[in-house]
């Protein structure tokens, strides 16, 4: 014989009590012997409950309970239930008048959900030619006279139900209720939490069935709950061991009590969906499943209640008296923590029982209290439990550091004695980011990297696009799929979740709202976005300032704006030591050499203890371009800065190129990147602009543009044979000191040098250093254009998203 068991959900009027309705039918009819055990139907239970306690405070019930019959009648009007129906008007008039109820009388309020559910499936059974018989649990399972949650008496329960079914048996189709059952004075009691599961156990060892089905709404027992993450997989086996530590930590189609019975008898329980024939579902059975984590468990609607103080240290019998004076008033602790020094420690009650808990153990600490021995007993209810069945410590540290990073800090950790179990107490407006981040990281599914980007110009734009054309292609390569949930400027913003499409600047110029940066990290939290990066490709030192916060609230950081590397020191240093406190990184390689892989390799050379003596280079691709083609041809300098304007290798004024602050600032960058400590103001800056051409509009110089050309080549013709310009940064001195010396400026090298055979708009870089000596290290390459510093940026947005672990 096989057990079947329906919950609510499933008996729902509609598809629900129509499906559950064919599958017992289909079965009977294909001579399967099968015993069905029903919960009462859709939210029956809950609401009979509400009624209840109105009716105890004279409030206007009756409404309610009218609707509650019509439901019951809706999915076969000539169901007999006047018999309940009258039961449950005599009991909420009594209530109604005495203004009160004992646990016994709800008990025998409840009972009436599964009773009319019963009923309806054995007559709709009989409609369809079925030999349906109604069976009422409360004659088979006897139990204590502890109401509302009753411990059957197993001797007496079993042999009520052999002899039932040998009675009833062949053909016939028992339909049980559940969740009730009776003491020896025939009173009606319930079996508490799960209580239709553990009705539908008990038969199954009673009647050593063959396996006990569990219908429900869902495919089976999944590794997390999937209305809270998406990535959740379906857990096709597990072990009554595994199942236990489930049903334990708060599995939600499993209780603990549930399980034993079937343990014992080595009952195979398979869980499955009432609305998907054609799923598996979850088998349960007494073989050991392979090693290794198997789901994320959550326990809501608790409270953390904490007890510190300093005269905790040493003291002894501190945990006896809180489990015993929580036992005497029956509250129940499911998690404690506490600190090697004894000074904190803290634990997990049920939320209801929260302020009972705290009041009677203010009762027994009153005395420490006084002494100020204890200095506080405090109850946290917004709050929630995540355990991980099957973690080994061994390897907790990685979603740990996934938690801490995404700006997720536990209020309480505890492990089982085994060592394979942890649980975690995170605050509940941050459970669905956690349970998301903890998943991610123990599962090995797809990494989402979620991504703010501010700034959408040349770089910006092009950025944008390069990510949403290699989405999938990194998704494949690197199982990390970017997701773009923001574009803004500086006026207004989009936000989508699910991330943007290629038609995102339409939607920014149709859809976009004014914000702040506080609207966007409200957004993420919102909508629990875990793995933030903020990607800033403005040029404005307001946003800037914004980088603190961000991180902060849990945003790493990629840059191609400089400002922020070349703002005064102690921000440039504060920025630095926030970063390092929050565990976030800042990655702007693009600040100098665009997509050359300069900042890096200066970084790993200085962290290695090499000690670099000098930097040198042609830092702008600009003014690369400009005299690269003004030394090689014997064409006036205004002609060529024409050109070069033209193919818009400069800033559309071009005085931004030709003043030397752009090199200054990314000169200084590399200066701090040795610690050094030098400001703006230490750059000695060689600016190519005439001073009487350094004011008025973008258009008037232009205007004015040949006039450069006798100073040019003046300075052209005072040159060696051989020789050529170029405008370089310079960073020499003593480097081990505080601050080193920067230059900017115009020089003659020879042609045949590293600098001196750069090409077109090229960057190019010599690093020296004491292991290299006089031979310098050479970068060299591509220095400006959108498309190649837009690819750096990504570059960086990419050693981000695989960092984060």
């Amino acid at each position: 014989m096989k057990i079947l068991k329906f919950g609510g959900k499933s008996l729902a009027n509609g598809k629900g009590i129509q499906t559950v309705v064919d599958i017992i039918e289909k079965r009977a009819k294909k001579g399967e012997a099968i015993t069905v055990v029903l919960s009462a139907r859709g939210a029956s239970t809950n609401e009979l409950e509400e009624i209840l306690i109105k009716a105890s405070k004279n409030e206007n019930y009756k409404a309610q309970l009218e609707a509650f019959k019509r439901y019951q009648l809706l999915a076969d009007e000539t169901l007999d239930a006047q018999e309940e129906f009258h039961v449950l008007d005599t009991i909420f008039e009594g209530v109604s008048l005495l203004g009160d109820y004992s646990e016994k009388i709800k008990d025998k309020v409840l009972s009436q959900g599964e009773i009319l559910s019963a009923r309806l499936v054995t007559q709709l059974l009989k409609n369809k030619g079925v030999n349906a018989h109604f069976t009422d649990s409360r004659s088979l399972i006897i139990t204590d006279d502890q109401f509302g949650n009753a411990q059957p008496l197993d001797v007496l329960s079993k042999e009520n139900v052999q002899q039932h079914f040998k009675k009833y048996n062949g053909t016939t189709v028992n339909v049980v209720t559940g969740f009730i059952a009776s003491n020896i004075h025939q009173e009606t009691t319930t079996l508490g939490r799960n209580g239709s599961n553990y009705t539908a156990s008990l038969l199954a060892s009673f009647l050593d069935a063959e396996e006990l089905e569990n219908f429900t709404h869902v495919d089976g027992i999944y590794t997390a709950n999937p209305d809270l993450v998406t990535d959740a997989k379906k857990i096709k086996k597990l072990s009554f061991t595994e199942a236990n530590e489930l049903a334990h930590f708060g599995a939600n189609v499993l209780h603990a009590k549930t399980i034993i019975p079937l343990i014992q008898k080595k009952i195979p329980l398979r869980i499955l969906n009432t609305f998907d024939s054609e799923n598996e579902g979850t088998l349960i059975t007494s073989e050991e499943s392979e090693n290794g984590i198997k789901k994320l468990s959550v326990l809501e609607n608790v409270s953390l209640i904490s007890l510190e103080g300093r005269g905790l240290l040493g003291r002894v019998g501190i945990d006896a008296r809180i489990f015993q004076v929580l036992a005497q008033a029956d509250v129940s602790i499911s998690i404690i923590s506490q600190g090697s020094s004894e000074r904190g420690i803290g634990f997990i009650v049920d939320r209801e029982k929260a302020i009972k808990a705290k009041k009677v153990l203010e009762e027994e600490f009153k005395t420490d209290i006084y002494k100020k021995d204890v200095s506080e007993i405090t109850v946290k209810n917004e709050v929630s439990v995540v355990s991980i069945i099957g973690q080994d410590l061994s390897t907790f540290h990685k979603p740990y550091n996934r938690l801490i990073k995404n700006q997720i800090v536990p209020l309480l950790l505890n492990n089982s004695a085994t060592g394979k179990n942890v649980s975690l107490v995170v605050q509940k407006k941050q459970l669905h980011k956690a349970l998301n981040v903890i998943h991610g990281e123990i599962y090995g599914s797809i990494k989402k990297i979620n991504l703010a980007i501010f700034g959408h110009g040349l770089v910006g734009g092009t950025l944008i696009n390069q990510i949403l054309r290699s989405t999938q292609e990194i998704v494949k390569r690197k199982n990390i799929q970017l997701n773009i949930f923001a574009i803004a400027n500086s006026k207004k913003i989009i936000c989508r979740k699910e991330g943007v499409d290629g038609q995102w600047e339409a939607a920014l110029e149709e859809e976009g709202i004014p914000y702040t940066i506080e609207d966007v990290i409200r957004y993420a939290d919102e909508h629990h976005l875990e793995n933030l990066i903020a990607i800033d490709n403005t040029a404005s030192k307001d946003f800037v300032n914004k980088y603190t916060h961000l991180i902060a609230h849990g945003f790493d950081l990629v840059s191609s704006n400089k400002v922020a590397n070349t703002m005064e020191y102690p921000f440039y240093k504060s920025l630095r030591n926030t970063l390092t406190n929050y565990q976030k990184q800042y990655l702007y390689e693009t600040n100098v050499g665009a997509g050359l892989p300069l900042i890096e390799t200066i970084k790993l050379l200085h962290l290695s203890g090499e000690n670099i003596t000098r930097i040198k280079g042609v830092f702008s691709g600009s003014l690369s371009y400009l005299f690269n083609t003004f030394s090689k041809q014997d064409t006036p300098f205004s002609t060529v800065l024409q050109e070069a304007m033209d193919s818009g290798f400069t800033e559309p004024d071009p005085r931004e190129d030709l003043c030397g602050n752009d090199v200054g600032r990314k000169l200084l960058i590399l200066a701090r990147e040795l610690d050094l400590k030098n400001e703006m103001d230490d750059v000695t800056i060689h600016n190519l602009i005439p001073e009487h051409l350094r004011e008025g509009t973008a258009q008037e110089f232009i205007g004015k543009l040949k006039e450069f050309d006798i100073i040019f080549a003046q300075i052209k013709a005072a040159q060696k044979e051989g020789h050529v310009l170029r405008y370089i940064g310079d960073l020499h001195g003593d480097l081990s000191k505080e601050k080193g010396i920067l230059d900017v400026q115009l020089v003659s090298v020879p042609e045949g040098s590293s600098l001196g055979q750069v090409k077109g708009s090229d960057s190019i870089f010599e690093i020296y250093t004491e292991s290299y000596g006089d031979h310098p290290m050479v970068i060299q390459g591509a220095g400006a254009g959108a498309s190649v510093t837009a690819r750096g940026v990504f570059g960086d947005i990419l050693k981000v998203a695989q960092s984060i672990h």
